[in-house]
């Protein structure tokens, strides 16, 4: 396993012959608050991960023992004028754009408080597994402000409109037993299992075409919320991006040899 490290609070390890990489959030002291810095290693991070062909699947992992993410950094916004404010919006959109547009399938590890900002960065990967000391929301209206991390877009799309109103309306929190029955973490494990089972589940899908996987994800994203002809015709487009590919004829053999395929990833 190899590691790199983005600014302070970001690191990136490779698993799986590099085909998995963890991107770790690793500011323990604030719980992995997101300051400004923090969300440029993290875009940093998203950039560097979407550009390695090498990767097949991310895992967004936290180094702290006892929480995923406590969302924006309000001691350091505690400090801001407007006009920071102004300043630091693009620096954390791109943050959380950055782990949403990952073009390779995405795993969010839970376990402890996953609040806010902190959520919404799990709500923008494609699975989250959480342990049982998992503790979601979107808090954001009790402080004055919105979910402005993806919140009010991603959190529909998973448990529709009029449940994700509640949760925001409300800015409760959701333990774990309660988020898997709603549909707001994916898989549920014992406590201190999250980021072993999340590993485990991204082994599984890297093992698959990196092209399959690239475009299946492409489909997936694009087609939602478009009507059925629509969502079609993206599903088609992604479908003769990967026919004509290696990896396609290299799938093809492997089945009819009886044998594991070599991906060429092309």
């Amino acid at each position: 396993m190899s590691e790199e490290r983005f600014g302070e609070f970001v690191l990136v390890r490779r698993h799986e012959q590099g085909y998995v990489a963890e991107l770790a959030l690793d500011r323990p002291k604030a719980m992995n608050a997101v300051s400004t810095e923090m969300a440029r290693s993290l875009t940093a991070a998203c950039t560097a991960l979407g550009e390695d062909r090498d990767v097949r699947v991310v895992v967004l992992t936290s180094t702290h023992e006892r929480a995923f993410c406590v969302g924006a950094d309000l001691k350091e916004r505690n400090s801001f004028s407007d006009a920071d404010l102004v300043r630091q919006r693009p620096v954390t959109r791109g943050a959380y754009t950055g782990v949403l547009q990952l073009p390779v399938p995405t795993i969010a590890a839970v376990h402890g408080f996953a609040l806010g900002g902190g959520f919404e960065l799990a709500l923008a990967c494609d699975l989250i597994v959480a342990d049982r000391t998992a503790v979601v929301g979107l808090p954001e209206v009790s402080v004055g402000v919105i979910p402005g991390g993806g919140g009010t877009q991603l959190l529909p799309r998973r448990v529709g409109a009029a449940r994700a109103a509640e949760l925001i309306f409300t800015a409760r929190r959701v333990e774990a037993a309660e988020a898997r029955e709603l549909g707001l973490v994916d898989q549920l494990v014992e406590a201190g299992r999250d980021r072993e089972e999340a590993l485990a589940t991204a082994g599984r899908i890297a093992a698959n075409s990196p092209v399959g996987l690239r475009a299946a994800k492409r489909a997936l994203r694009l087609g939602h919320g478009l009507d059925l002809r629509a969502g079609l015709e993206v599903e088609d487009a992604a479908w003769r991006s990967v026919a004509f590919s290696g990896d396609r004829a290299e799938g093809v053999a492997a089945f009819n040899e009886k044998r594991k395929p070599q991906w060429p990833g092309e």
